[in-house]
């Protein structure tokens, strides 16, 4: 019995070190990617580059349903954490460690905003060592509303669409300021997987993102239940 607990305490003990080995690796890996982004082109330069085009829309120019339906369905304590937000990156760990993979991300807008100043789509562990880098630096750089309203600015919305003023008029013939309720929740689920979501393939599974975004406003005191029940029976019609 001794031997066989000295057995299982070593397996343990390998299996711990092992971890610890691979997740400084990975780390130095992801920090290293960060550091080469940044030496191309540092944060500020940017955020300089991205308030400079010509697309570009401030806060006070985007509808608050849109506002709302991005922050419910993509980063609800956004306004609360310091750009990694511990409960959903902790959920997250937990189900890639289970399945090996990188099928949950649990990545805030300010880290998602990150991965589109800087890196590619791919799913990468040392990809999100980086953009957790850059997230951390955005937040001590700009306010939230700074970060919320340039990630709203370079989202991709499928169909070659940057920015919700291109997705707004490109998809909709319109400024973003004169969005409905409908055409924001519908917008605001399509960053989520734009190849999916694109109005241009427009399937049953961009109807099934939109009537998700609603139910997230719902959900966090961001739209009346009655109200939303009401735009989902339009919605399905």
């Amino acid at each position: 019995m001794r031997r066989l607990l000295k057995l299982i305490r070593n397996i343990i003990l390998f299996c711990l070190i092992f971890c610890i080995a691979i997740g400084g690796i990975i780390g130095y890996n992801g920090y290293q990617m960060y550091q080469d982004a940044i030496s191309k082109m540092s944060i500020e330069e940017k955020i300089e580059e991205i308030k400079s085009d010509e697309n570009y829309v401030t806060l006070d120019e985007i509808p608050k349903e849109y506002k709302d339906a991005v922050i419910s369905v993509e980063d609800h304590r956004f306004y609360s954490h310091f750009g990694v937000d511990v409960i959903a990156l902790s959920r997250a760990v937990i189900t890639n460690i289970s399945t090996m993979s990188l099928a949950e991300g649990g990545s805030t807008i300010t880290q998602q905003l990150a991965k589109n100043m800087y890196f590619s789509q791919e799913k990468l562990f040392t990809r999100k060592i980086a953009e957790l880098f850059v997230a951390l630096e955005l937040e001590q750089m700009c306010s939230k509303d700074e970060i919320l309203e340039m990630y709203m600015n370079i989202s991709y919305f499928g169909d070659g669409f940057y920015g919700i003023r291109e997705a707004s008029i490109g998809y909709l013939n319109k400024e973003p300021k004169d969005m409905t309720l409908e055409e924001c929740t519908l917008l605001a689920g399509i960053p989520n997987a734009p190849s999916v979501y694109a109005l241009s393939n427009h399937t049953d599974l961009t109807i099934q993102r939109q009537i998700q975004v609603i139910d997230a406003m719902v959900k966090y005191d961001n739209m009346d239940a009655k109200k939303a029940e009401k735009l989902k029976e339009e919605i399905r019609k």
